[in-house]
């Protein structure tokens, strides 16, 4: 099928070369010429495991593309999937005016376009988005009218990033929301013989399936943190405790996220957060509940400041600072906040995370880098070796394999200050200390 994919974010990328390796063609349309570029290059714009090796196989192979051009996408793919971002406003709500724009661009190159087409929604937004702010935005732009000049469809992805290509290939449940059979089973195809079940439902049930999703591992990863600091206060092992609580399968369910650890972040947790609280406020529904999440996840990371003050050291090394191991993704990530605490208070840092760096060099994310925190950026360091050269604290903010050397190469004298439980902290040097074990 001939396919084009509008933003070349984590979620476009993946899924351009994801659907390339399944045998599509894919148009991928990004209005950053520099990603455009890249893709075009057989560079990948982000830092994911997989991706690179695929964009190189499958642009050499002819199987992907990139431009700028709306028209030239639409009028050459009979199906386009749309994965652009739909971030916070001030007030917590979502801000989908780059979504609206991409709406309209389609929709002026829908009129065009005599031949049906298949609009497939990927980009996160609240219920009734779809029907209310993205339908009339391409009729209008078009003059044509859904399920009859052009047909859409709402399909959440549940990819984590690090992890996204096997998430791809791999799903726990696929799910489309769409008004006709006809159209589900359409967008439903690009996934045949892929596991996992088979969903098709209504578009605002496909819109709050990825809002439930979400906001139950926010849940997870906050109940297992006050778990944890409970149970470092009343002198017991977190983790031992929470073993326990997992062995039941029946009820707990699954064990994704229920360790406790540092805060969450990333660019989705704390925007469907927010987001939800927005949507219940608009119908008037009080959840104290979900409410509360982003107070207490916030907790997290003034104690862990608290914790490395109280330490009476000025020299912090920072290894690992984007959200999570893996990415380089910066997004509200709970390091950078922390870092920025620390820098506040007058605090020597050092930073160090090889796949930030590399993306300070050379990725998309550069951009980010350079223009919302240079002065994190220019604390950055190249190596490991130079953040345990002369650092009295050592904090790991997440678990990148090379950091686990650091429980074994640190000095008697340097505080290990640990958000992530690295490894076996049994055999630790230095002074070690776990966030909430």
């Amino acid at each position: 099928m001939n396919i084009s994919i509008f933003g070349l974010g984590y979620v476009g990328v993946v899924t351009a070369g994801c659907l390339a390796s399944r045998g599509h063609s894919i148009i991928g349309v990004d209005v950053n010429e520099t990603k455009v570029r890249m893709m075009n290059d057989g560079l990948s714009p982000i830092i994911e495991k997989e991706i690179p090796e695929l964009l190189e196989e499958y642009t050499k192979k002819g199987n992907i593309r990139a431009t700028v051009d709306t028209r030239d996408a639409i009028l050459n793919s009979e199906l386009s999937i749309i994965c652009v971002g739909t971030p916070s406003r001030p007030n917590g709500c979502l801000d989908t005016s780059f979504l609206e724009n991409v709406c309209f661009q389609i929709g002026q190159s829908l009129k065009e376009r005599a031949e049906r087409h298949v609009l497939v929604f990927r980009s996160t937004m609240i219920p009734g988005t779809m029907r209310d702010v993205i339908i009339p935005a391409i009729e209008d732009a078009s003059g044509k009218k859904h399920n009859e000049g052009f047909f859409a469809a709402f399909n959440p992805e549940f990819l984590r990033e690090s992890t996204a290509v096997y998430d791809f290939n791999n799903p726990p449940k696929t799910v489309v929301g769409a008004d006709s059979q006809e159209t589900a089973q359409k967008v439903m195809s690009l996934y045949e013989g892929l596991p996992g079940a088979k969903i098709i439902t209504k578009i605002e049930v496909a819109e709050m399936v990825k809002y439930v999703d979400n906001n139950f591992h926010a849940l997870k990863i906050t109940f297992a943190n006050e778990i944890g600091m409970l149970c470092k206060n009343a002198g017991m092992d977190s983790h031992e405790v929470m073993d326990i609580f997992m062995q039941d399968r029946k009820l707990n369910i699954s064990t994704a996220y229920l360790k406790p650890g540092f805060a969450f972040g990333g660019s989705c947790l704390p925007k469907d957060l927010r987001a939800i609280s927005c949507f219940a406020r608009m119908h008037d529904v009080d959840t104290p509940l979900l409410s509360s999440i982003m107070n207490s996840n916030w907790m997290q990371i003034t104690n862990a400041v608290r914790k490395i003050i109280s330490y009476g050291k000025r020299k912090i090394g920072v290894a690992g600072f984007s959200f999570k191991e893996g990415t380089d993704d910066l997004r509200e990530s709970p390091l950078v906040e922390l870092i920025e605490m620390l820098i506040g208070k007058g605090y020597d840092l050092k930073l160090y995370d090889r796949n930030v760096y590399l993306a300070r060099l050379m990725g998309a994310n550069k951009e980010y880098i350079n223009e919302k925190i240079p002065h994190i950026s220019t604390l950055m360091v190249d190596s490991l070796d130079d953040l345990l050269s002369d650092r009295e604290v050592i904090i790991i903010g997440n678990k990148d394999p090379e950091f686990s050397r650091i429980l074994t190469d640190a000095r008697e004298d340097q505080q290990i200050f640990d958000l992530v439980r690295i490894g076996d902290v049994s055999d630790a040097a230095g002074n070690y200390e776990g966030v909430s074990w």
